[in-house]
């Protein structure tokens, strides 16, 4: 497989618009975490676990995005000064980190619907 310098600049505003993305989402997981501890409200073990957990999920997407992105660039380097079979490696490597951090986007959208329904069953009570 040939990989020219525009196959991976093609993934840069693609990478960019995902890890902008997973920032709002951690500012705003920021912003509910301190307004539920300035609530002075008791939180429920289960509340904290699912808000650990979506942190700790928010952390490695966007280190997995960031990674690939680096890669992504790493990968225009090897094949400008013409390794063009390691450059293509590099961007199949970046390729499955970006998966990662889709995927990884996904079980947190999917955590935080389901937090979402639980606070909705609390207020149907």
């Amino acid at each position: 497989m040939h990989v020219s310098l525009t196959t991976p600049a093609l993934l840069f505003p693609a990478i960019s618009l995902l890890l902008l993305a997973y920032t709002n989402r951690f500012f705003s997981l920021a912003a509910l975490i301190r307004n539920l501890s300035a609530n002075g409200k008791p939180l429920h073990n289960s509340q904290l676990k699912n808000l650990r957990q979506r942190i700790s999920i928010i952390k490695r997407m966007q280190e997995s995005g960031a990674l690939s992105f680096a890669l992504c660039v790493l990968c225009m380097i090897f094949i400008y000064i013409g390794l063009n079979k390691v450059g293509a490696l590099i961007f199949g490597c970046s390729l499955l980190l970006l998966l990662y951090s889709l995927l990884l986007s996904v079980i947190e959208i999917r955590i935080s619907v389901d937090a979402l329904n639980i606070h909705l069953e609390e207020l149907d009570r």
